[in-house]
């Protein structure tokens, strides 16, 4: 098995890492969950719905950070609606509780959600329900009753994000195979002891050592630009750097920690970006996805791409439907 070939509870646990302690809604790297155009899709729809309905009861699957039930609360203000937010990570709905104590949180499968069929007016999914394949997507459309909406954005194979997301798993791969990381722990090891009077041989041999890697980096970043893997290669590049120059003037035990603790969530974030790379749908599964509604009676109201005006790439697809 390829080292980053994808794993169901390896992914699983590379999520839950991400969502452990992370709070901030604009946490997702690429910024496309908050994306104007993402904004204003979800703002339309839970408009019409807030126009159609009194208290609505709304599921949001596979929620994350919860995204789309801040958007939802964003347009009901004070009015009545029950919400509940599922997603396979216990620390994402231990966020979202914490974000929002009115919301019920559920830590399930998307491919097993345990309520009953027809028990919820309305449910959604933002980059989500596709990460757990085509009977997750079956499954949350039997949750609206007659008459209840469905509303997905799924990640598209001709979209920009997944676009990102290949480049990033590729740079990570990359400054792993470079041994970037490893390579500086031990100059920095041998340069905590040289600037304490120890031999600086070994200093030199291991900044020698760590050369190449550099220019990994430097290739990486001359290739997808800084911003690449959200910020992880320029940024490793960059403060590696700058202790470097004046290493005399920091703490061993944190530069130390610092590039271990780095080093150990390379295979999650890796995990991350495969995971999305993988789960993006092509044009022949979307028509599938659409016709499989129509069979479940629903009524196709949007069935696209979601793009951006003056850009080559979409951002989504864009699927609403009611029962």
């Amino acid at each position: 098995m390829n080292k980053h070939q994808s794993d169901s509870s390896q992914i699983a646990d590379s999520w839950d890492t991400y969502w452990h302690g992370t709070g901030d809604v604009g946490a997702y790297s690429s910024g496309g969950a908050n994306h104007p155009l993402i904004l204003a899709f979800w703002d339309e729809f839970f408009h019409a719905v807030n126009q159609d309905y009194i208290a609505p009861n709304i599921i949001d699957v596979a929620s994350g950070n919860g995204a789309v039930v801040e958007r939802a609360l964003a347009v009901f203000g004070d009015r009545q609606a029950d919400f509940i937010c599922l997603d396979v990570s216990a620390a994402a709905i231990a966020n979202i509780r914490d974000r929002f104590p009115a919301v019920e949180g559920i830590v399930s499968d998307a491919r097993s959600v345990p309520l009953d069929s027809g028990s919820v007016d309305v449910a959604t999914s933002q980059f989500g329900v596709e990460y757990a394949g085509r009977d997750a997507i079956d499954e949350i459309a039997r949750l609206p009753g007659p008459g209840g909406r469905l509303a997905l954005l799924l990640h598209s194979q001709e979209g920009s994000i997944h676009q990102e997301c290949m480049e990033s798993l590729d740079a990570v791969v990359r400054l792993q195979e470079s041994r970037f990381i490893p390579y500086a722990i031990d100059m920095f090891s041998a340069g905590f002891d040289a600037v304490r009077g120890a031999d600086r041989a070994p200093y030199e041999a291991a900044a020698k050592q760590l050369a190449p890697a550099v220019g990994a980096l430097e290739a990486i970043m001359k290739q997808y630009g800084q911003h690449v893997a959200g910020d992880t290669i320029v940024r490793l590049y960059s403060d590696v750097g700058r202790i470097h120059q004046k290493i005399q003037h920091y703490e061993p035990g944190e530069v130390l920690d610092w590039l271990k603790r780095m080093d150990s969530e390379l295979d999650a974030y890796a995990g991350r970006m495969l995971s999305m790379s993988e789960c993006a749908i092509d044009d022949e599964s979307f028509e599938q996805i659409v016709t499989g509604l129509r069979q479940q009676d629903y009524t196709i109201g949007r069935a696209d791409l979601l793009t951006v005006p003056d850009q080559d790439l979409p951002l989504a697809w864009a699927l609403i439907a009611t029962k």
